[in-house]
């Protein structure tokens, strides 16, 4: 079967659940591939007719919102021990480096952080519990955890739909390189967010160094 007769048979259902799913579970707190799944889906819509941007849309803004606020609420109840279980299960994503500079994020930015850290790989599974954890009041958070999802979720369906239909042609030849170059660009973002987030500690450590004072030697 041509990929193209196999993508007209997927339902549309199945894409905005897979969305909000996927979406809802990263905004919680778990180390998925949201931005990958949704930029895939916009470019999936943008080809296939029975697949709508609109309701995609929606989807994944409520999985944004929904998955930050029970993220939100887990944090509340579980703090600091909550972000250790996190460490030891997820190392490489809640090792204690980049909860320490999510938390300098937070302390900067105080609700900023929420918005902005949707569109941050790494500050987007950190939001929600973090702004918990912490005891950010609930209606900063619902504010700005509203309004990332509205900008980032449907703001990503909007432009890599429009840029989708506009190469509408190339899209139904070639679909399966138009998924392979969105699944090449979210893991792109993944890697840049890493790399500057280890530059951020090593610049954190090296500070700490710093201030160290010197030890006094013993006296004779």
């Amino acid at each position: 079967m041509h990929i193209e007769e196999w993508l007209e048979t997927v339902p549309a259902v199945s894409v905005y659940l897979l969305v909000g799913l996927v979406i809802g579970l990263e905004s919680l707190g778990i180390p998925l591939p949201g931005e990958i799944i949704l930029v895939s889906a916009s470019l999936l819509a943008a080809s296939q007719d029975h697949i709508d941007p609109y309701i995609l849309g929606a989807s994944a803004i409520a999985g944004a919102v929904i998955g930050d606020s029970i993220g939100y609420l887990i944090g509340r109840r579980g703090g600091q021990p909550l972000l250790n279980w996190l460490g030891r299960k997820f190392p490489k994503h809640f090792s204690a480096e980049h909860v320490a500079t999510a938390e300098r994020y937070f302390h900067k930015w105080g609700m900023w952080a929420v918005f902005v850290g949707r569109f941050i790989a790494l500050l987007r599974i950190f939001a929600g519990p973090l702004a918990g954890c912490l005891r950010m009041p609930y209606w900063k958070f619902l504010i700005a955890n509203v309004l990332g999802g509205i900008v980032w979720a449907g703001g990503t369906t909007a432009v890599i739909y429009s840029v989708g239909k506009v190469a509408e042609d190339w899209l139904k030849r070639f679909s399966w390189l138009g998924l392979v170059a969105a699944l090449l660009f979210g893991l792109g973002s993944m890697l840049v967010m890493k790399r500057r987030a280890k530059k951020a500690e090593a610049a954190r450590r090296a500070e700490s160094g710093a201030a160290e004072p010197e030890p006094v030697p013993a006296a004779d």
